[in-house]
């Protein structure tokens, strides 16, 4: 469903206080879950119960304010349609991830990656690696699980200070989350947008870029000016990706190719599909021991990679995680939130009030710029208070999209807002979902990364300065051209 046929229900009836019932209480409930249940309130789903119990109570609301059931399942069913397509691609980067895996592409950015390293430009060099790395998985927290922890346990040999190593990965790791269409909030962002992924993509890389230079330019002035000690020895980690794949330049073929079909403006399915049927060719041709290793012949082991779970056990711990793959079965818990989302959305909008909570932020929102700063704050609040990025994207999204477009601005500049200062962000907040995590995986207290965090506190400040001074602000009727 594209954007000219978005709306926003209105009822003159609801007052705001009645409006903000259902949002008070899903904070206080998604609170209560991160804090005192450690995220498994009602199990692995706690969050999506959470959005379908909240959309519940806006029901409720709903019905004491004279909304009919009809009104509020027809806005529900409009919200699913509209993400039917993204739930497809989501199903696609499972398969992708699955098959990139055991055709050794992956391992092959990993392999490559890691040579890059040089005590002298040691933590540029970790950006780097992270953003490479987490632009071929789409994953952040597993480029932090693997590559990550080897990175900071190498700097520390070197004499580095955990914390500047920790804050390079992180900012190199968001960044290839941010950019690589295989992550789902990179996905998510552009659906409640109501804009298509590499439209998302190819606007969002004009902050993105922007701010991972900056980022590469200070951390190359840091390494300048710390001492450094002993060696980066790697070639552990090398050896056993040497000895378990059949590692080769030929596998950037398929990378390439697929990245080739994006700047030409190719369907996402079609795009994703060539990289899927590819990389099952190149799995047969260069990886067929790694194959028949897995199970028993290579049809089921490419079949598992598309649909099921994937896992290549090697010697190494540290690359066995990174070596494990979902398919498109790991998609499932990301699309069971953005149905629960729609849903929660969906009656929100039928009763009426995103129209009065959007009317009342957007009434200190009287400009562009003005709209921009209150999305920002949006996002970074429900990071704060919801600790869950994916709910920093889906509630300013559906929130926010029809006042994008009445003021005339293409929905890339919402879903660009949306992960400028939602995606990255989580990160910065020691309670947070992604906070939390990369904290205890990395070793490495969110205090000590955050100064040097450079692209994650860095983006929503980027994306501001683009709106203050109207900077690639794509308007509506010319969002189909390239700025």
């Amino acid at each position: 469903m594209g954007p000219e046929n978005e709306h926003i229900a209105e009822n003159p009836a609801l007052n705001i206080w009645a409006a903000l019932v259902p949002v008070f209480l899903l904070m206080i409930m998604l609170a209560y879950n991160i804090f005192f249940a450690d995220g498994e309130l009602m199990g692995e789903y706690s969050n999506q119960y959470i959005l379908l119990i909240a959309g519940g109570i806006a029901a409720i609301v709903g019905f004491i304010y004279k909304v009919t059931i009809q009104t509020m399942a027809a806005e529900i069913w409009e919200n699913l349609k509209s993400v039917a397509i993204p739930i497809m691609i989501l199903f696609f980067v499972g398969a992708l991830a699955g098959t990139w895996l055991v055709s050794g592409i992956i391992p092959a950015m990993v392999y490559y990656g890691l040579q890059v390293l040089n005590p002298t430009i040691f933590l540029p060099a970790s950006v780097i690696i992270a953003a490479i790395i987490s632009i071929a998985t789409g994953s952040s927290w597993t480029t932090s699980a693997t590559v990550g922890i080897a990175l900071v346990g190498i700097g520390a040999a070197l004499g580095i200070p955990s914390g500047m190593i920790a804050g390079a990965v992180i900012s190199g790791a968001y960044f290839g989350d941010k950019m690589s269409p295989l992550s789902d909030t990179t996905n998510l962002a552009p659906a409640m947008a109501g804009t298509d992924l590499f439209t998302h993509i190819r606007y969002m890389s004009l902050t993105t870029i922007p701010s991972i230079l900056i980022t590469l330019v200070v951390f190359v002035i840091i390494s300048l000016n710390i001492d450094t000690t002993g060696t980066a020895d790697i070639s552990n980690l090398l050896n056993t990706i040497d000895n378990t794949f059949h590692i080769t330049p030929y596998l950037f073929i398929v990378p390439l190719t697929v990245i080739a079909l994006i700047l030409l403006k190719t369907k996402p399915l079609i795009a994703l599909g060539a990289g899927i049927a590819m990389a099952v060719v190149f799995a047969l041709i260069f990886q067929s021991e790694v194959l028949t290793e897995i199970t028993e012949t290579s049809t089921s082991t490419l079949l598992n990679a598309i649909f099921t779970d994937t896992a290549i056990v090697t010697e190494n711990e540290a690359l066995n995680e990174l070596f494990s793959s979902g398919g498109m079965k790991g998609m499932l818990w990301t699309i069971f939130l953005i149905t629960c989302a729609m849903v929660f959305g969906g009656i929100m909008d039928g009763i009426g009030a995103l129209a009065k909570i959007t009317k009342v932020l957007l009434s200190f929102a009287t400009t562009v710029f003005g709209l921009f700063t209150t999305t920002v704050i949006s996002c970074l609040g429900l990071n704060t208070i919801a600790s869950d990025q994916y709910l920093a994207i889906v509630i300013p999204g559906k929130m926010f999209k029809k006042a994008y477009e009445d003021k005339g601005l293409a929905p890339e500049n919402l879903s660009r807002t949306l992960e400028d200062s939602g995606t990255v962000t989580s990160v910065l907040i020691p309670w947070n979902t992604c906070g939390a995590y990369q904290s205890q995986v990395l070793g490495v207290g969110v205090g000590e990364y955050f100064l040097y965090a450079i692209f994650n506190w860095l983006s929503p400040f980027t994306t501001l300065l683009f709106a203050a001074f109207k900077i690639k602000i794509r308007q509506l009727n010319t969002s189909k051209k390239t700025n």
